[in-house]
């Protein structure tokens, strides 16, 4: 082989020697930078995950301290004769269903959730007028969600645990879901099932109710129901718990002419299942106002 040739040869191996070389330079530029999108998107994800858990974290309940837990239980029966109707709107409305019971008692049935803030404004009077009819326990202070949510921050109680006890009638209680979000949902808690989630989904669809789901919903024993809240929220809204307990037991308060007022009505209506039993609640002048104007 001459010496041209030999040449030749030497300076084509150098050419592919320095091709192969790029060719595993673009080879691992590639598998670099798809190992660098994977790691942002795990960055990402992570990342929208943190802050899904932390955009609405509500805060924790409390027992229900004795002093408030008394004032709200407990509301003089010259405030309900006073208040009347009050500024309690959203009315009970009659519907053609069958009777709910329990233990042979009528059954006052609420669906609400804890992030709910018109549930919050609902929850108070709720409370004031089954509390003329029997006991409740384990009730828990809590609020509503936090901003962005409508009327952030509400205070009220849960009926989570709550129990409530009476010779007249049977309450069951449904919070559906926590005020606080995990990846973007409010997180589940109690489980409607059986004849309940049957009753619930009836009912809380048109005609029976503007806008179907709505809570919160409180039946009274089959014959009238409520969807949404009875008052306006600036009646308590940017108060404590313990001051919308101690406002009750003034009928001149925004806060007791709502609460009250719708307590009255509620109270009208469980007296339609009670056979206006116990007398001197469902003969009293408040409830029977608040028995006329629901007709």
């Amino acid at each position: 082989m001459g010496k041209s040739a030999r040449a030749e040869n030497a300076r084509l191996a150098a050419l592919r020697a320095e091709q192969a070389r790029q060719e595993r330079r673009s080879k691992l530029m590639i598998a670099g930078g798809v190992v660098a999108v994977i790691v942002l998107i795990i960055v990402a994800l992570v990342i929208a995950a943190m802050q899904g858990g932390k955009d609405s974290d509500g805060k924790s309940g409390t027992a229900l301290d004795q002093a408030t837990f008394s004032k709200l239980t407990t509301v003089p029966a010259a405030t309900f004769d006073k208040v009347g109707v009050g500024t309690a709107s959203n009315l009970p409305k009659a519907i053609d269903a069958p009777a709910i019971t329990k233990d042979g008692k009528p059954r006052v049935v609420y669906v609400g959730a804890e992030y709910c803030p018109f549930c919050a404004d609902q929850r108070w009077p709720v409370v004031v007028a089954l509390s003329r009819f029997g006991t409740w326990n384990n009730l828990n202070a809590t609020y509503s969600a936090p901003a962005p949510e409508t009327n952030p921050d509400t205070p009220t109680v849960s009926f989570h645990g709550a129990t409530f006890t009476s010779q007249y009638l049977s309450f069951t209680g449904y919070e559906t879901a926590t005020n606080k979000k995990s990846n973007g949902q409010f997180t589940k808690l109690d489980t409607i099932e059986g004849d309940d989630l049957t009753l619930f989904q009836k009912y809380n669809s048109q005609p029976y109710v503007t806008s179907a789901g709505a809570i919160p919903w409180l039946n009274f024993g089959g014959t009238s129901l409520v969807a949404g809240a009875s008052y306006a929220n600036d009646a308590i809204a940017g108060k404590t718990h313990a001051e919308i307990a101690a406002a009750l037991a003034d009928p001149t308060t925004p806060t007791s002419k709502a609460i009250v007022g719708s307590a009255n009505v509620f109270t009208a209506q469980i007296c339609k299942l009670t056979d206006q039993k116990p007398a001197e609640v469902c003969t009293s002048s408040g409830v029977t106002a608040a028995a006329a104007a629901i007709k």
